[in-house]
């Protein structure tokens, strides 16, 4: 019985894959703030770098600015969000009531559009008894409120924001650390030279992409909040941030900003069509960043594949939740870049992007080195 070359190595590779990310699943409490520092880390290193040769600041000193700078930012971020965000929970069964509401008046017009008579039905046959039919008992299940749900979860994200920064402090701090022992590790020149570009090309290209990323969504952040306060939307803050901060998730970010509108637009206005209005200014304004700032500004190398982007968002989303959405694209990216460096990988970097040609620009270097 002959066997297809290669068969057993693709079977140990896809037995691989599955313990893998079914690791990944189970320690996501654990992994997601590493990645999330690392992520953090290379758009921060570049910074810590500038200050150690212009300013003559040791990495531990910038490393510590800096992680303090950004939980200072993070509390009070959470500390200005804190009373809109209060005002929208203590809204919601007003909210929701208005889309039951629609949804019934949609019910009632179906049900007038079928016009199918209900058919006689015939008087159930009760046996006689001596004893009076007792009301039926309702029975109610009271579930754990809001505030016993977050007294549970809070702990938790401020645990893994702790780890995540602590770890973020000891990778600044270590400079180029990471680089010399990448180099060590190498065994022939060749590919101590392929390993450090590579690992530079990752971290400036990925630092490149969150920086350039992070400045346009503020900006749609910005530009959907005054909108919506234009056409009395109530707290276009909390909107704003929320537009902001959904639009790192592609596609669907924008799908469940929009949805979030119209719920909250309905029980605020009443009608329908009027509810319509905002959902329509904040689809234009994030259609004109999706297809005409983002490309522009991030740049034709790193335009990912679509169908790559989307199939990246929703695995992740499985395997972590909306915390995996978030760092989704940025992993592909990083996987992207050092795929197109590795020539057995060059298929997975032909899929993630979006032309073709973006392979043949890494090529000549990589050749350049080996030889």
């Amino acid at each position: 019985m002959s066997t297809a070359p290669g068969g057993p190595r693709w079977a140990i590779v896809g037995i691989f894959l599955i313990l893998l990310f079914g690791a990944l699943y189970l320690t996501s409490s654990f992994v997601l703030p590493v990645i999330i520092a690392l992520l953090f880390a290379l758009v921060l290193s570049p910074i810590v770098r500038l200050m150690r040769r212009r300013l003559r600041i040791p990495e531990p000193v910038s490393a510590i600015t800096l992680v303090v700078g950004a939980l200072v930012t993070l509390f009070f971020g959470f500390y200005m969000l804190s009373n809109p965000i209060t005002e929208l929970v203590n809204n919601a069964p007003k909210y929701v009531a208005a889309v039951e509401e629609q949804l019934k008046a949609v019910r009632d017009r179906l049900d007038r559009l079928q016009e199918l008579p209900a058919p006689p039905a015939a008087a159930p046959s009760q046996p006689a008894s001596p004893v009076a039919d007792e009301p039926p008992q309702e029975v109610v299940v009271k579930s754990p409120g809001l505030l016993d749900d977050a007294a549970q979860v809070v702990p938790q994200i401020l645990a893994s924001i702790l780890f995540s920064m602590v770890f973020l402090y000891f990778l600044l701090a270590s400079g180029d650390l990471f680089y010399v022992k990448l180099v060590k590790a190498m065994p022939t020149l060749s590919d101590k030279k392929l390993a450090l570009r590579i690992a530079h090309d990752i971290e400036r290209e990925l630092s490149h992409y969150l920086l350039t990323i992070t400045m346009i969504n503020v900006g749609l952040g910005t530009v959907v909040g005054f909108l919506l306060w234009l056409v009395g939307m109530p707290t276009p803050l909390i909107f704003g941030a929320l537009a902001a901060l959904l639009n790192f998730i592609p596609y669907l970010g924008a799908l469940t900003g929009m949805g979030l509108v119209g719920v909250i637009a309905l029980a605020e206005f009443g009608d329908l069509w009027q509810a319509l209005v905002p959902v329509a200014l904040y689809f234009v304004a994030s259609t004109i960043e999706g297809q005409f700032i983002q490309p522009t500004v991030v740049g034709r190398r790193l335009e990912m594949n679509a169908v790559a982007i989307f199939l990246s968002v929703a695995f992740w989303g499985w395997i972590w939740g909306v915390v995996g959405m978030f760092v989704a694209v940025p992993m592909m990216v990083g996987l992207k870049i050092f795929a197109s460096y590795i020539e057995p990988l060059h298929p997975l970097a032909d899929f993630l992007s979006a032309q073709k040609d973006d392979l043949e620009e890494p090529e000549p270097a990589v050749k350049d080195r080996a030889a």
